[in-house]
């Protein structure tokens, strides 16, 4: 039997491995990962899961084409010749320029995004890393022009995971220059699905009931935010679209763990990290941005109460805290600048932050954001705030941590504890976009010290995580601990 491993594309989803069963074998395994926290599944819990992912299928051997050269690279670490073709389309830096220039920008791209376009266009699949404020929606628009005025593409389906982010990334492209009226659908709730426009921006839970021949008319697939791409219903999207040969996938940050790497790579393109949050600091492209992290110690009769309690008793005692949701009032209070508060949970923390804002703040304006505000609502709170020196946002982490842009945002507060290296960036890019009057900003990260004795509670250690995340991306930050009384 031959050593030899013959791959061939499928659709532009997958590609089939021909190989002998040994090496399949040996494929499943090295393809095979562990998913972070499965031990809390129920599927894991009731043993109908084994908390693994399987990336290579045993039986079809099939895998996703994006990660055709990960199976090159095990061919060459374990000796197996192997047989691939895959062409790039050349596309030369001066090439891009020149298009560039014909586009006549308002605004001059960094030479980031001009690599990141070059590239993108060279490789058709490609996982842009790039932070928040780095300009992701320009090369978003350069590489579908391109695509589109060279008649390479179609139809273009862009998939975004807000409704806020429909109607921004539309308004971007006709910041461009771009008649986005006349050539981009936007999909929201309740919106006709079908147009024959070139371009369409869509939610994916606009999207993901869909029958899966709806997808087979785009030949391009862009997906904003991707790093939400890992759930199931996003995934059906992206293997529903068979004959999207152009696949581009963006995100500020990856959560660090190699299955959610690959997963992502094998639906877009390798990783091509575009520019980095420290570099647009060095360079002036984003605020200056510094972290005071106030750790709350809490009165020592509450710490004994909670010595034994659960991570979600904790929690709930966190987020229902008089004075710690007093000293979050007291911290806004004292705050110059438009301020954004992230919160978790609506009705037991994010009302009561509200209502406290209402009773003291009569003379600023305070804007409470929910999953049940719309994303038109959403929009206009974003314009206004735009031009306002001195508001108040009470948002949850789950729609304005990602994708909003508001340049006039002065101050962040993390009221609510977390872990998620996603979500903390995310939240963090919110506040490093530049305006004519805004060079810096500060976020306040709040953590609570439980401790009895040398026992961490469960939210100091998530708070221990974040300190990680903030030295990883060379961020400056500050500990200031503070004696919560009340």
């Amino acid at each position: 039997m031959s050593d030899e491993l013959v791959i061939t594309n499928v659709d532009d989803v997958y590609v089939h491995v021909a190989c002998e069963e040994g090496i399949a074998y040996e494929l499943r395994e090295a393809f095979t990962f562990e998913v972070p926290g499965f031990r809390f599944s129920p599927a894991y819990k009731n043993r109908l899961w084994d908390g693994k992912i399987r990336l290579f299928d045993l039986r079809s051997h099939r895998i996703y084409r994006g990660l055709a050269n990960e199976i090159m690279s095990f061919c060459r670490q374990r000796g197996y010749e192997y047989r691939y073709e895959e062409h790039t389309d050349e596309f030369s830096l001066v090439e891009a320029e020149d298009f560039i220039r014909s586009l006549k920008l308002p605004i001059v791209p960094r030479d980031y995004q001009v690599l990141a376009f070059a590239q993108a266009i060279r490789d058709k699949r490609s996982l842009l890393v790039s932070p928040t404020a780095s300009g992701k929606s320009l090369i978003i628009y350069l590489i579908l022009r391109y695509l589109h005025d060279k008649n390479i593409t179609s139809k273009s389906l862009v998939v975004v995971p807000t409704t806020n982010l429909v109607s921004q990334l539309a308004g971007d492209f006709a910041s461009y220059g771009f008649d986005s009226d006349s050539n981009v659908h936007t999909i929201t709730a309740g919106k006709d699905k079908t147009s024959d426009k070139p371009i369409t921006i869509s939610t994916w839970q606009s999207l993901y009931k869909m029958e899966k021949s709806y997808f087979r008319i785009y030949d391009t697939v862009v997906g904003d935010e991707c790093h939400l791409f890992k759930a199931n219903s996003l995934k059906d999207i992206m293997t529903g679209l068979t004959k999207a040969h152009h696949r581009i996938g963006t995100t500020g940050t990856l959560d660090g763990t190699k299955t959610h790497k690959l997963v992502l790579e094998g639906l877009f393109g390798p990783v091509n990290k575009v520019t980095t949050t420290k570099d647009l600091m060095d360079q002036k492209h984003v605020a200056d941005f510094r972290i005071k992290c106030l750790v709350l110690k809490h009165p020592p009769e509450k710490c004994t109460a909670l010595r034994k309690a659960t991570y979600q008793e904790e929690l709930n005692y966190i987020v229902m805290s008089d004075a710690r949701n007093r000293f979050i009032k007291n911290l806004t209070l004292s705050l110059e600048g438009n301020t954004l508060i992230l919160y978790q949970f609506v009705d037991k923390h994010g009302r009561i932050l509200l209502n406290s804002f209402k009773d003291e703040f009569k003379e600023r304006k305070v804007f409470f954001v929910h999953g049940g505000v719309s994303g038109d609502d959403r929009e206009d709170i974003r314009s206004i705030v735009e031009k306002e020196t001195n508001a108040i946002i009470v948002a949850s982490y789950g729609t304005f941590s990602t994708g909003i842009n508001i340049k006039q945002l002065n101050n962040i507060i993390f009221a609510s504890p977390s872990k998620s290296r996603i979500r903390n960036l995310q939240s963090i890019g919110r506040g490093l976009r530049v305006s004519d009057t805004k060079t810096e900003a500060t976020l306040f990260d709040i953590a609570d010290d439980l401790r009895t004795g040398k026992k961490e509670n469960y939210t100091l250690k998530h708070f221990m995580e974040r300190l990680r995340i903030y030295s990883d991306e060379k961020f400056r930050f500050k500990i200031y601990q503070i004696q919560l009384k009340g």
